[in-house]
C-alpha cells in the first residue's frame, strides 16, 4: 500500500469518527428535551397534548441531524471515491 492510500484511509477513518460525534449530540439533546417535557407535563397536565406534539417534532428534527452524521461517517468509511482517484 502506498503512503498516499494509507493517509487517505487514515483521514477517512478519523473523519468518520468526528462525524459520528454528531450522533452523540443528537442523543443528548433528545434526552434533555424529553426530561424537560416530562417536567412540563408534571406542572401542567392539561397541556400534555401540546407539549407532546412539540416534543415529537423537536426530536424528529434532532434525529435527522443524527442520521446525516451517520450518513457522512458511513460514506467516509465505505466510499471508494478517494481510493479510486488515487489509483489513477
Amino acid at each position: 500500500m502506498s503512503m498516499e492510500k494509507a493517509i487517505v484511509l487514515g483521514a477517512s477513518a478519523l473523519g468518520a469518527g468526528i462525524a459520528a460525534v454528531g450522533c452523540l449530540g443528537a442523543g443528548l439533546g433528545q434526552g434533555i428535551a424529553t426530561g424537560k417535557a416530562a417536567e412540563a407535563v408534571a406542572r401542567q397536565p392539561e397541556a400534555k397534548s401540546a407539549i407532546t406534539t412539540t416534543l415529537v417534532l423537536g426530536c424528529a428534527i434532532a434525529e435527522t441531524t443524527s442520521l446525516y452524521a451517520l450518513l457522512v461517517s458511513l460514506l467516509l468509511l465505505f466510499g471508494k471515491g478517494f481510493l479510486d482517484s488515487l489509483a489513477a
